[in-house]
């Protein structure tokens, strides 16, 4: 069983920044973050491949970077000028090597935007 840890989140009024980080036990293809908010399907928010290719969703395009740490296994999203259509559970999702590659989730955590 894989786990990724991860950390940050929390709640902020809008226009604030947070930084989310994921932390995988052994190198992994790529990592990244999706978010679900109520009432809403799981959506990708940003990715990076290992070798430093990253994709974003076109909501947070602009705002947030994604970024990594391949010593360490760990990938960081800063998020600024947040909004509070942001809010949302903040999954990390690792992909491993190889075809076909395996998915591990992270727990999740609370990212909660105020007006």
């Amino acid at each position: 069983q894989v786990q990724l840890v991860e950390s940050g989140g929390g709640s902020v009024q809008a226009g604030a920044s947070l930084r989310l980080t994921c932390t995988a036990p052994h190198p992994m293809f790529s990592m990244g973050w999706y978010r679900q908010a109520p009432g809403k399907q799981r959506e990708m928010v940003a990715n990076r491949i290992r070798g430093g290719t990253t994709n974003y969703a076109d909501s947070v395009q602009g705002r947030f970077t994604i970024s990594g740490d391949n010593d360490k296994n760990t990938v960081f999203l800063q998020m600024n000028s947040l909004k509070p259509e942001d809010t949302a559970v903040y999954c990390c999702q690792a992909s491993t090597f190889g075809v076909p590659g395996r998915d591990y989730w992270g727990q999740g955590t609370q990212v909660t935007v105020f007006a």
